[in-house]
């Protein structure tokens, strides 16, 4: 998951799919390479450790992502926290708006935060990468 930053340019956005194969999918890798190995030249034994030594490296990865990812989701939060109340400049589509944070939602774990500017219009689902500065 993408968690924006202060100050990231509003166009960039990431629509890139990832395909992932998680750790029940390598053992049914594993075994079917296993049961369909020549009985007359089986596995190494080395070469089994070898393979099940990546699977653990692997999970242990995958493990590390998440984790990051979900620090990365409390960063965020914390970020949008410390800026309700203040003055903030955030770049639209056409061109930029300065109003003061009014309100933090959620969607989907990314916060979106609610914008009232000067002539009282409230700008709403305000993503954290399209602030500019903070006043």
């Amino acid at each position: 998951m993408a968690v924006d930053s202060i100050g990231s340019p509003a166009s960039a956005t990431q629509t890139s799919q990832q395909t992932t194969v998680n750790q029940e999918d390598l053992f049914k890798i594993l075994l079917t390479q296993l049961s369909y190995q020549d009985p007359l030249k089986p596995m190494d034994n080395a070469e089994f450790i070898a393979q099940l030594a990546q699977f653990t490296s692997l999970e242990q990865t995958r493990q590390t992502n998440d984790n990051i990812s979900s620090l990365l989701k409390m960063q965020a939060s914390d970020q949008s926290i410390g800026l309700l109340g203040k003055t903030v400049e955030i770049a639209t589509a056409t061109s930029s708006e300065v109003g003061e944070v009014t309100t933090i939602t959620f969607d989907q774990g990314s916060p979106m935060l609610t914008v009232k500017t000067s002539d009282n219009r409230f700008l709403n689902a305000v993503s954290l990468s399209q602030v500019q500065i903070v006043r």
